[in-house]
């Protein structure tokens, strides 16, 4: 599967959400669903290529930046909500993940995110997008064993990175935070923290 057809299905997936696709809510969030009913129309070997190019593309915004944003945003985030946040930011959209990952403040220009820094509601993080593709091979397939065979012998062979990339700060001091991350801040710390 090539790139662009990946960022495809998810623009398909999104399209057919409408609205709801830039501005989610859990735990009634439609987009997951969608995107496993797109992924079960394909043949079982795309499905797997469909999940080998999530690693990727999740992989390519492990950086450290991009996860100090994430904190900012949703008040704290670990090893396992960071990976969702990457898989919810792909959610977004080419567009929107693509400059996330070159700006992260670039982030404060997504409704969801000022919503987030507003009302408090709304969020990016998606775990589930970790299990579309399984659960759709399963439906293509009738089982998993053989998803979960390829998987685990083609993951330990990608190249991929041990720990997030880019320069590193404490995103709890707002000083260096509101220099790094401007306009998020102005979301998320306001004026006086």
């Amino acid at each position: 599967m090539k790139i662009d057809v990946w960022w495809d299905l998810i623009e398909q997936a999104r399209g057919a959400v409408g609205d709801r696709a830039d501005d989610r809510d859990s735990p009634d969030d439609p987009l997951v669903a969608v995107l496993t009913d797109l992924l079960s129309e394909l043949e079982a070997a795309e499905i797997i290529a469909f999940e080998q190019l999530l690693i990727r593309v999740c992989d390519s915004a492990y950086l450290r930046p991009l996860w100090n944003a994430a904190q900012l945003i949703e008040g704290g985030c670990g090893d396992d909500g960071f990976m969702d946040f990457r898989g919810g930011l792909a959610l977004l959209g080419r567009t929107a993940f693509t400059r996330a990952v070159a700006d992260p403040d670039s982030l404060a220009e997504l409704p969801v995110v000022v919503r987030m820094g507003c009302e408090g509601k709304g969020w990016i993080g998606c775990e589930g997008m970790s299990y579309a593709p399984r659960e759709a091979y399963e439906r293509v397939q009738g089982e998993t064993d053989s998803f979960d065979a390829v998987m685990e012998a083609t993951v330990p062979g990608m190249e991929r990175p041990d720990r997030p990339t880019g320069e590193n700060w404490d995103v709890d001091d707002a000083e260096e935070t509101r220099r790094r991350l401007p306009r998020l801040a102005a979301l998320f710390l306001g004026q006086g923290n």
